[in-house]
């Protein structure tokens, strides 16, 4: 039988614990510079695409907001970042859903993705993800995309991605996004390997 993504994705966050997975951060410091620079503040409101067990939920949450949703196709990563928060989880909306096929019931006003628009490797997926981004970010609001980078791995978790330069990225999402601030990394697995990653904020203005 074949294997969904769902199934994929659910495999490999049972199998491993958060720190031994290639993506894993202490800190996603990048991404929360640029939400500081986005001017995010306690009262506004974020949905983190992909959000996966990663700790910028945590830090969201230290930071006081209290609007947070954390969308992921795999229901069992939902599972391990909901135990890790504990009681700081029930301030947050869960949504297990494949971003391509997600309907928003809302509007947002930051989108954060670290790592799942560079899954998207045809233009039928890419499409259907700028419109739910379209849907969910109302105009002068921010997103965060984070892709791998040019010289960046081409597989991850044996999907084949695309890899982005800031400038590229900007391309692909069209004239309703300003291309505001990008940042460079070289991610450290835990592994030991280094992978190159950008990070850029962009601006809806259409």
């Amino acid at each position: 039988m074949t294997e969904t993504k769902q199934d994929h994705w659910n495999r490999i966050y049972s199998r491993k614990s958060e720190t031994e997975l290639s993506w894993h951060q202490d800190d996603p410091a990048h991404s929360l510079d640029l939400a500081a620079q986005a001017g995010l503040t306690p009262g506004q409101s974020v949905i983190d695409i992909g959000g996966g067990t990663s700790r910028f939920t945590d830090d969201l949450l230290a930071q006081g907001l209290r609007d947070i949703t954390v969308l992921d196709l795999s229901q069992a990563a939902l599972d391990t970042l909901r135990l890790r928060l504990g009681p700081r989880g029930q301030d947050v909306t869960w949504i297990a859903a494949d971003i391509t096929t997600w309907a928003p019931g809302r509007v947002y006003d930051l989108w954060h993705d670290r790592a799942v628009f560079h899954f998207l490797v045809t233009p039928a997926d890419r499409a259907a993800y700028l419109d739910r981004l379209s849907q969910a970010l109302g105009t002068g609001g921010h997103a965060i995309i984070a892709t791998f980078a040019p010289d960046g791995p081409e597989t991850c978790s044996g999907l084949p991605v695309v890899r982005y330069a800031p400038e590229a990225l900007a391309q692909t999402l069209g004239p309703d996004y300003q291309l505001r601030a990008h940042r460079l990394e070289r991610h450290k697995t835990p592994a030991g390997a280094e992978q190159s990653f950008q990070f850029s904020l962009f601006r809806k203005i259409g």
